[in-house]
């Protein structure tokens, strides 16, 4: 069997290893090395989007390794406090199937890395290799909201998916556990789910489409003449009413002497935006914020 390296083609290398995202645009500038990294001084991310694992796609992944071993590296972040040294960023089934394959070491690349930028890599390969089944990428994404603070042009502009796209896929998080359990086990297709998110009763209408076997197009009718959920009828951008939302503005800006804004989000999220005209005012505000 031809050996990987120098004199193969580019798609004789797509064939053996897959259409996979280029390792190179996680390593900036920086120098990174290939390491042999034993197993047991690995652990998994607790924030990897992908939660399921094929037990055999990772029989079959494990069987190529055992003949061809692991072609392309693992990324890895050091971690303290925790009971191995690092802590797997990017390529958890292909360490999973090394393990199952009798490996005692896997090749890795190992980056400095904030829980931030974990999370960010981690997303983009599951989703780039198209690994995520709908509920664990909307998760993800509503992860990375909550824990980065980011805003949905901020989902947007990092996965290169359209604003409607990522609105549409987080909208399989306002289902009960229940229904996304069937998304989940492949019982109820995305397009499906995401029919029923505006309806009062959910399950009922998920069962009806699996006993019934009916299209999205049947299914947009069945909830055209089924009840809606009050969530759906009454969710505005803003939970407190505007005039409110202005007097605590003007009452934070008597109290700490700046301009502030409320930004609402959805679920009761959001943030204060605070205003400052030069640095000795941001001073000021400092010591307001900070004194015990």
């Amino acid at each position: 069997m031809a050996k990987f390296g120098l004199g193969r083609g580019l798609d004789d290398l797509e064939r053996e290893i897959g259409n996979v995202p280029d390792i190179s645009i996680l390593t900036g500038v920086e120098r990174v090395v290939v390491k042999q990294i034993p197993l047991n001084q690995i652990g998994t991310n607790p924030d990897q989007p992908r939660k399921t694992f094929s037990d055999a796609e990772l029989a079959e992944l494990a069987a190529s390794i055992k003949e061809k071993g692991v072609l392309q590296p693992i990324l890895l972040r050091t971690v303290a406090g925790r009971p191995y040294m690092y802590e797997i960023v990017a390529g958890e089934r292909r360490y999973r199937a090394s393990k199952l394959a009798g490996k005692t070491e896997i090749p890795a690349l190992i980056k400095t890395l904030s829980n931030e930028n974990a999370m960010e890599i981690a997303l983009i390969e599951n989703v780039q290799r198209e690994n995520l089944n709908p509920i664990e990428e909307a998760n993800a994404y509503k992860n990375l909201m909550h824990a980065c603070g980011y805003e949905l042009g901020d989902i947007v502009r990092l996965i290169g998916k359209s604003e409607s796209y990522i609105r549409n896929a987080m909208r399989l998080m306002e289902l009960p556990d229940s229904v996304q359990d069937m998304v989940k086990r492949g019982d109820l297709s995305a397009s499906h789910a995401r029919a029923i998110a505006v309806a009062a009763n959910p399950e009922k209408l998920a069962h009806e489409i699996i006993n019934n076997n009916l299209t999205v197009a049947a299914t947009d009718k069945l909830v055209k003449g089924a009840k809606r959920s009050a969530k759906s009828r009454t969710y505005t951008t803003h939970t407190i009413d505007s005039k409110t939302l202005r007097a605590i503005e003007s009452g934070i800006k008597s109290s700490i002497g700046v301009p502030a804004k409320i930004i609402e989000k959805r679920g009761g999220a959001g943030r204060i935006v605070l205003e400052y005209s030069s640095r000795m005012e941001l001073d000021e505000l400092i010591q307001k914020l900070t004194k015990k």
